[in-house]
């Protein structure tokens, strides 16, 4: 990451106590030894980033072994360790945080036997180990030393320093100097803790990357002195208000008691304060933006300043439980042979005034977020649901883009502009998938939703085959050109009506239907790209996609390749390629290819908005996956703020919107908190299947399933349950009927091998081989504590072993 420009604030976020200014405030300070450094100076931090003495880049906490942390390295190659909290110095998962490199000889070794677990916050599983160092000291040389334990612990850096490693087996480490920006919300759900003859309670959040917290006796409900056990099992949000630098625990006070641990709502509520998430009413201030005169029509002057298409066949097509529909398609056989398709998207930015109450918040939200019971709006239910849902048989203000398409989906001419629709029924995806699938069915007026008569069932159902005619040869030409396309399982479930609870869970299924309006959202938004950039060079806002991490995909070559698995990484549509052509269509196979596309994932990067004038270098605005040189969002305004700025810039350059007066520093804030609040969404959403997979286990379970290996480490392994798609760590230790347990390692993977006890007494042990693309039989099973579950290995049969 660069050295910060000028406009980047080196200050702290509100509500915790100033790492800038904080000099030696604790330090000397009576008997109590200063824990964590003192943060360094905004002046020296900027000399150092400048002269590279420091590096800048954002925190990631593994989750699963909370004392490692990492950043990236800006040279793409192996993640910068730090060790421990107190390297982290008081910086929390997320945050933008400055570092210093340490000498050498206090780098990481680098096992040679190093398990390729691939967590998605932890490249390597790099411990600090002394293989090496240890077996110098067992030597008779050194028998008159310390013992062999005395000299790795207080002599392992003295031989570090004289042994001779290479790159490759070490690994730089680094401490926190200073925090640039908090992105972590400092809020964290947990339990309270009494602690006799102490004034404090404390306070031990769920998600163990967040330090256990000191929370005044005074601040907790008033009978928990008295009474403790009785919030034994109660779940409280707590916010970090600071972190002394003399003391390993931080400071906080309790925001909220939530209720009772694993019970959905509660549960819910501390996810979405924990990253930050606005599910408030909205104000009436924000409300009052919005036309008063329910319901609601187009004023006629406005219809004159659109393109009107209400007499064209145009439809939705959308999950059968979706309300927000802000995109619809049409198409139309022309006298040539070609065909004109629309895309329209609904105009959200001719109700949300640039700048009023309601945008201001939108632009705060920056994304609905979707859980699996509700969603939290971006804008009004009014604004999502009525105003503009681009609902059938009414009339709507649209954007639209209208092309003339061959056949074979290339583009002979395209038009933007704005618009007004009146769909004429809305088809779900299995509307669409059944019209697909029987193309020569007369379907009749009970087997749709309701249409309007102005167009035939089999007028519809003519545009939806010719969409997906063009779609298979949009997406086929798609594939050609590079592109990449990683489908890993996705979980959903049947709610019951009444209670909300799961009634069912099931993998989700991507079909054609799915595919279709993939396709021309991907082709509306590569256009509209495009379009935004010529007018806006320095305005645009676009969306990137960074290749993969260079040493994570060097690594897991090495691990395909001692697996006897020809992946070829060198470009995205090389690694679809692979993918798609070479494991084969047995069951085997298939489970495999799941397997191999998770592992194919944990080198991928984020996609990131972007603003056009804060990247000097064309390359940098490249999408890896779909190999196309530009491309933004602009298709669900409804659902996200990059979109609604998209719009403006798009009605700025087509003279139907006011001029813009954004300067390139504002469009890239906006950016910027856009990519905050679409990954919060994205974390959100899968706490929130967790949360709900765990209800239904605890339910419904135990659970039976086939699973597959998907990494050996040296004392347990992780498979993917493939009837559910999720990913769990079994330890060979805790398996019951295990007596023991043997490693070894295969080329560049670990294999374990674990020895079952005998049945019969008579019978010889059943050793099981367990390594990658190992497939299993699994049973999920609740363990009791609150909606968490675990993964039980099934003996296996003799045959097996």
């Amino acid at each position: 990451m660069s050295p910060l420009s000028k406009d980047q604030s080196l200050q702290p976020s509100k509500g915790v106590s100033s790492p800038a200014n904080k000099k030696k405030s604790k330090e000397g300070k009576g008997t109590k030894k200063q824990v964590f450094e003192t943060y360094m100076e905004v002046e020296e931090v900027s000399h150092g980033l400048k002269r590279g003495e420091l590096l800048e880049g954002q925190l990631r906490i593994n989750p699963k072994k909370y004392h490692e942390a990492f950043i990236s390295c800006p040279d793409d190659g192996r993640d910068i360790f730090l060790d421990g909290i107190v390297a982290r110095n008081r910086a929390l998962n997320g945050d933008i945080v400055v570092v210093q490199i340490l000498p050498r000889d206090q780098w990481k070794i680098v096992r040679s036997d190093s398990d390729y677990e691939g967590a998605s916050e932890s490249e390597t599983r790099c411990k600090q180990t002394a293989k090496a160092v240890n077996k110098q000291l067992s030597r008779p040389e050194n028998s008159n030393q310390e013992s062999s334990a005395n000299c790795a612990n207080g002599k392992f850096q003295e031989k570090l320093s004289t042994l001779q490693f290479s790159d490759d087996e070490l690994q730089k480490t680094a401490k926190v100097v200073y925090i640039v920006e908090r992105k972590h919300s400092r809020a964290a759900t947990g339990f309270l803790k009494f602690l006799p003859d102490k004034k404090f309670a404390m306070f031990s959040p769920t998600d163990h990357r967040v330090p256990r917290i000191n929370v005044p006796l005074s601040d907790c409900p008033q009978d928990f002195s008295s009474r403790p056990d009785d919030y034994a099992n109660t779940l409280f949000i707590c916010r970090i208000v600071d972190w002394p630098a003399d003391n390993n625990f931080a400071q906080g006070l309790l925001a909220k008691s939530l209720g009772q641990a694993g019970e959905i709502e509660p549960e819910t509520e501390g996810i979405l304060i924990e990253y930050e998430v606005d599910f408030s009413d909205f104000t009436n201030e924000v409300l009052d933006c919005l036309p008063k005169n329910l319901p609601w029509t187009i004023p006629p002057e406005e219809i004159q300043r659109r393109r009107d298409f209400r007499k064209e066949c145009i439809f939705t097509i959308d999950p059968a439980t979706a309300r927000d529909l802000d995109d619809a398609l049409s198409c139309k056989l022309l006298p040539d042979g070609n065909f004109e398709v629309g895309v329209h998207i609904a105009d959200v930015t001719y109700f949300v005034e640039e700048g009023n109450a309601l945008d201001l918040l939108a632009s705060e939200r920056a994304t609905s977020v979707y859980l699996v019971q509700k969603v939290i709006p971006m804008l009004p239910r009014l604004l999502c649901e009525e105003l503009c849902s681009l609902n059938p048989l009414t009339d709507r203000l649209t954007f639209s883009v209208i092309w003339k398409l061959t056949p074979e989906g290339k583009i002979l001419s395209e038009w933007f502009g704005r618009s007004v629709i009146r769909s004429c029924i809305k088809l779900t995806y299995d509307h669409a998938q059944s019209m697909i699938e029987a193309p020569e069915k007369l379907f009749t007026a009970e087997e749709l939703p309701p249409f309007d008569p102005e167009h035939t069932i089999d007028e519809i159902h003519q545009a939806v085959l010719h969409l997906h005619s063009i779609a298979k040869n949009l997406r086929t030409q798609r594939f050609t050109d590079g592109a990449l396309r990683l489908d890993q399982l996705k979980l959903s479930f049947t709610l019951s009506k009444e209670t909300m609870m799961p009634q069912g869970c099931y993998v989700y299924q991507y079909r054609d239907s799915n595919k279709l309006v993939e396709e021309f959202m991907l082709l509306a938004n590569i256009a509209t790209a495009h379009h935004i950039y010529r007018h806006f060079p320095e305005l645009a806002l676009l969306r990137c996609h960074p290749p993969p991490k260079v040493k994570l995909v060097q690594q897991l070559q090495e691990v395909c390749d001692t697996l006897g698995i020809n992946v070829d990484f060198s470009s995205a549509g090389a690694l679809h390629k692979t993918l798609s052509s070479t494991l084969g269509n047995d069951q085997y196979s298939a489970a495999r290819k799941e397997v191999l596309t998770h592992m194919c994932s944990r080198p991928m990067q984020m996609a990131q908005y972007f603003c056009s004038g804060h990247k000097k270098d064309e390359q940098q605005y490249k999408h890896y996956a779909l190999n196309v040189p530009l491309y933004t969002h602009f298709t669900s305004p409804i659902r996200r703020y990059a979109d609604v700025i998209v719009h403006r810039l798009l009605a700025a350059s087509l003279d139907c919107g006011p001029q813009l007066e954004l300067l390139t520093q504002q469009v890239q804030k906006q950016a910027s908190h856009c990519n905050d609040k679409k990954t919060a969404a994205k974390k959100v959403h899968e706490l929130s299947t967790e949360l709900f997979f765990g209800v239904f286990v605890k339910e419904c379970g135990p659970l039976e399933s086939e699973a597959m290996v998907m990494g050996v480490l040296d004392q347990a392994f992780d498979v993917l349950v493939l009837r559910y798609g999720v990913q769990k760590r079994i330890y060979p230790k805790h398996i019951v009927g295990v007596e023991a347990f043997h490693k070894r390692k295969v080329g560049k993977t670990l294999e374990l091998t674990l020895v079952w006890k005998q049945e019969n007494p008579e019978e010889a042990p059943v050793q099981q081989v367990i390594s990658i693309f190992t497939r299993l039989d699994v049973q999920l099973v609740s363990t009791g504590t609150a909606l968490k579950y675990s993964a039980e290995l099934k003996r296996p049969n003799a045959d097996e072993s």
